[in-house]
């Protein structure tokens, strides 16, 4: 196998060549064809996430087909194509698993981070995390919707019914929930980095009602707010924009720290919530709706050894859309 490979914290990814890895009990070996580039790679690479051991495999919206099955595997075949996510294991037994929350497990193990992931031409993966994906769709199209996807409908869900409803940050998570939240009916308005003319003509291609920059006032009260860039700057102005008694969810699994602001912002039951992860209840309702709602992701594609590439561009906000790599 070859990999894209994470010596260090904040260096570049080098290209490797390993022996080809062997998956263990419970486990599958996928021949990846697509994985998306996702900001929280960004924040594995930038060492900006706790608890990283070295050398890791980034990558954790993978696509691909299962090509050795480990022992006591009888839910998945060889030839199956499959997406692997982020969360890729629990223990099944904290309070939190017990509880049917396993997105806040004591001792999850998610790929790309404390396994390795997707940046290869292969992975281990373990058979109960994988999401079977059928033939339909191409495989660098759905590479997306396993991370930006999955947390964009968990971050949509927890909005509540908000017709009106905001998305700071319109990449590749803003972009797919804004086509999810116009076909449920709702009203999208997209804020983007000032000047950033293409991400805003996106929005409205895909049928936001109104799009511009974060630090703007929308024409209407928003009864919620998803805030997908990791920029704590982005909460009081999500919190001046929505109406009392309305949310600002921050979907990110790191973000830069919250300023303080005035409490008149947050009075009149406003909330702020965080989400976390994934279940994998999220992941099966999710892809029979983006299914439904014929999900139509925006992507440029890189080759696999061009990675760092695709992480720059992400970094400095000159991707539209999603990157996938294709090995």
């Amino acid at each position: 196998m070859h990999a894209m490979v994470l010596r260090r914290r904040g260096a570049p990814l080098t290209f490797e060549e390993r022996p080809d890895p062997a998956p263990g009990p419970g486990e599958v070996r996928v021949e990846v064809s697509a994985c998306g580039v996702c900001r929280t790679d960004l924040h594995v690479v930038d060492g900006e996430l706790p608890d990283i051991s070295y050398p890791i495999i980034p990558g954790h919206e993978v696509v691909g087909r299962i090509d050795a099955l480990g022992d006591g595997v009888a839910s998945l075949a060889i030839g199956a194509r499959v997406g692997v996510p982020w969360l890729g294991f629990t223990c099944g037994a904290c309070f939190y698993c017990r509880a049917d929350q396993e997105n806040l497990c004591d001792h999850p193990q998610f790929t790309g981070y404390t396994r390795d992931g997707g940046f290869a031409s292969h992975l281990i993966a373990d058979a109960r995390y994988c999401f079977p994906l059928g033939e339909a769709g191409d495989d660098a199209s759905l590479a997306p919707l396993l991370c930006a996807g999955l947390i964009g409908w968990r971050s949509l869900v927890m909005a509540g019914e908000a017709k009106a409803l905001g998305i700071y940050g319109f990449g590749a998570a803003g972009h797919i929930v804004a086509q999810v939240a116009r076909s449920q009916g709702r009203s999208v308005y997209a804020f983007t980095r000032r000047g950033d003319a293409e991400a805003q003509a996106l929005a409205r291609a895909l049928g936001a009602v109104w799009a511009g920059a974060s630090e703007d006032t929308p024409p209407a009260e928003l009864d919620a707010a998803i805030i997908y860039a990791p920029a704590g700057t982005l909460v009081p102005l999500a919190l001046r924009a929505v109406r009392k008694s309305g949310r600002v969810v921050c979907a990110g699994i790191h973000m830069s720290d919250i300023p303080s602001f005035p409490y008149s912002i947050l009075w009149g039951e406003r909330r702020i919530v965080s989400v976390a992860n994934l279940t994998r209840k999220d992941g099966i309702d999710f892809l029979q709706v983006a299914a439904k709602a014929n999900i139509r992701t925006h992507t440029t594609i890189f080759p696999l050894k061009e990675a760092n590439e695709a992480l720059a561009r992400l970094r400095d906000g000159k991707l539209v859309g999603a990157a996938v790599l294709k090995p």
